[in-house]
């Protein structure tokens, strides 16, 4: 008796373990349509179009988005990586390559969806030519976008860079400042609010959107769109690109509804890939 009561014991407590197992965000494949994508954004236009295909297009496609809005460039990664997340959609490749190799993630890059293109704003000059001698310019501080905007600079004269530098480029990578800039590193969320404080701000698309500026209209330079390495995309955790519901979920993002979507809410501040 006291043998069946402790198989019993057992029994019960294996049983109930099994029942509070919680499964991982990243687990879509095999739980069909009726599992809730929980897919991590900044808030423009990344959340506003992954909002977009969940009112209108995901239900006939047999998917339910849960849209988790972050306002920086880390926690998304994070916690896509631990599994909080099945999806990320607010970075560029070249980003993501350089999180992945300095953070020790494994995360891939699955499909494009848009180009948001970086641009120059300023409160006090209305052009670039204006800049004067040891002008104050903020630019992102993360090792990509600050590369990034260096190359924006030098492709309209106002720097030149080492040859070689590409998109790792840094201040020590300048070889040529004629107007003795001085560069202001700063977390790419917080350049919009420096435009009080500084001469011109090298600003990321999303974050130029978010805080009010068209960049269409409004940026005294922007980056070329032709070949351009830094379009946004989603990410999963790698081993889920080919997760059935992941494939379905890149589909509709690169749908021609969500192109013409983009192209008629953003004017040209964003652009869809093609």
């Amino acid at each position: 008796m006291k043998f069946r009561a402790i198989a019993g014991a057992v029994a019960l407590a294996l049983s109930l373990a099994a029942c509070g197992t919680s499964q991982s965000a990243t687990s879509t494949a095999a739980e069909g349509a009726d599992t809730v994508l929980k897919v991590g954004a900044s808030p423009v236009p990344h959340a506003e179009i992954l909002n977009y295909v969940k009112e209108n297009l995901a239900p006939a496609a047999g998917l339910k988005l849960e849209v988790v809005e972050f306002t920086d460039y880390v926690q998304p990664n994070v916690q896509l990586d631990e599994g909080q997340l099945t999806a990320n959609f607010f970075q560029h490749k070249p980003y993501l390559d350089d999180f992945n190799s300095s953070k020790g993630t494994e995360l891939s890059f699955v499909t494009p969806v848009h180009l948001e293109p970086l641009g120059v704003y300023s409160k006090k000059i209305t052009a670039l030519s204006a800049l004067a001698s040891g002008a104050t310019v903020a630019v992102p501080n993360d090792a990509t976008n600050l590369g990034r905007a260096l190359k924006l600079l030098a492709d309209h004269g106002l720097v030149t860079l080492k040859d070689g530098a590409g998109t790792a480029a840094t201040e020590r990578d300048v070889v040529e400042n004629p107007k003795n800039l001085q560069f202001k590193p700063l977390e790419a969320a917080q350049l919009p609010r420096s435009l009080d404080d500084v001469d011109a701000a090298v600003i990321n698309g999303n974050y130029a959107i978010e805080a009010g500026l068209k960049p269409a209209t409004q940026a005294l330079a922007l980056e070329k769109t032709e070949s351009n390495p830094y379009v946004n995309g989603l990410v999963v955790k790698t081993g889920h690109e080919k997760d059935a519901n992941i494939v379905t979920l890149g589909k509709l993002l690169q749908d021609q509804k969500v192109k013409d979507f983009i192209k008629q809410k953003y004017a040209g501040s964003v652009i869809a890939a093609e």
